[in-house]
């Protein structure tokens, strides 16, 4: 058998290669490789689709028999799982997705108490007691709970509204939710920030997540956006970890150029880390001219958000991301 965990967590067709049988048995190793002298709490998230509550059915189970208590935040993006874990201090969080696949895949991504993806070693521990028949089970008084954690939501809009300087009172922004988890919080955010925002495909209809629209398919994005006159549009995947974005032209803008964008102004600011942007091979030679004219480095890594993270780290830099959407700004996030 192979490595179970691929680059970005555990994937498959749900209840076909991603089973609860499967899923129970990952919550209870996972329970006993990142549990704390704190306790085990796992805060869980999850997008659309609908196998999501049968999978997170059998991943709460799991962590209540290990002793554990799960703190549910239903249908959220991934970012906010990521941000929510290490602002409750949990043990870990876990988004039950599988980002832009079709809608029968399923999967699970595991964050540390950091929020920051688990690295290797700790992916491969647990891994390794995935088959033992003697984990520790609680019994009586010792058995787990779960909570739901009703204001996650509001708590993740306000974390990211407080980074946000001036209001974007008179622009009209159209957001393509891609029937995912973006579907309530992107309302939520643009209302926040003074916006007149337009919502295509925000229905919470796991039947449709991804389905020709969101972030891999931006015609729908750049139609709806010339048919209401918008200034701007967005969209998200099924996970609302990637974003493309269209200008008020109808011009499609890929992450490579959002990453150009953001890192030149933060250099005129005086405050891209280390004067690089990492990003992946896939990222296209005019990126990399364009930031070099403008004094800005370019770092490049294999494909998966987790590598640039990885390298960004390393190196200190502060920007990154994937031509495909995922933007990381480490500053202020711990994923895309």
């Amino acid at each position: 058998m192979g490595r179970l965990f691929g680059t970005d967590g555990v994937r498959g067709v749900a209840n076909v290669d991603l089973t609860p049988e499967l899923v129970f048995r990952l919550g209870r190793a996972a329970a006993h490789v990142l549990s704390t002298d704190a306790g085990t709490r796992f805060l869980l998230g999850r997008d659309t689709r609908l196998s999501g509550p049968m999978l997170e059915a059998a991943l709460t189970a799991a962590v209540c028999s290990a002793g554990g208590t799960v703190l549910s935040c239903g249908i959220l993006p991934t970012p906010a799982v990521a941000y929510l874990t290490r602002r409750v201090a949990a043990s870990a969080g876990v988004v039950i997705s599988a980002s832009h696949n079709p809608i029968e895949d399923n999967g699970i991504k595991v964050f540390a108490s950091d929020g920051y993806k688990l690295p290797d070693a700790v992916e491969d521990a647990i891994e390794t007691v995935l088959d033992r028949h003697d984990l520790p089970r609680a019994v009586g008084r010792e058995v787990g709970g779960a909570e739901v954690l009703s204001d996650a939501a509001d708590i993740y809009v306000d974390h990211i509204a407080s980074h946000v300087v001036g209001s974007l009172g008179g622009m009209r922004v159209v957001v393509d939710c891609a029937y995912g988890a973006a579907c309530r919080v992107a309302a939520m955010l643009w209302e926040r920030l003074g916006a007149t925002v337009i919502l295509i495909n925000d229905e919470p209809d796991g039947a449709r997540i991804n389905v020709r629209c969101g972030s891999t398919n931006p015609e729908v994005l750049r139609q709806a956006v010339l048919q209401h006159g918008a200034d701007a549009g967005f969209a998200h995947d099924g996970d609302a970890d990637r974003v493309i974005a269209v200008d008020e032209t109808g011009s499609i803008i890929d992450g490579d150029a959002i990453m150009g964008v953001c890192a030149m102004y933060l250099h005129t600011q005086g405050r891209l880390a280390r004067r690089t942007v990492v990003a992946t091979v896939m990222s296209n030679l005019g990126l990399e001219l364009a930031l070099r004219r403008a004094g800005i480095a370019l770092e490049r890594t294999k494909v998966g958000d987790r590598y640039v993270l990885e390298r960004m780290r390393e190196f200190g830099a502060t920007v990154g991301g994937e031509q495909s959407g995922h933007i990381i700004f480490l500053d202020h996030a711990t994923t895309g």
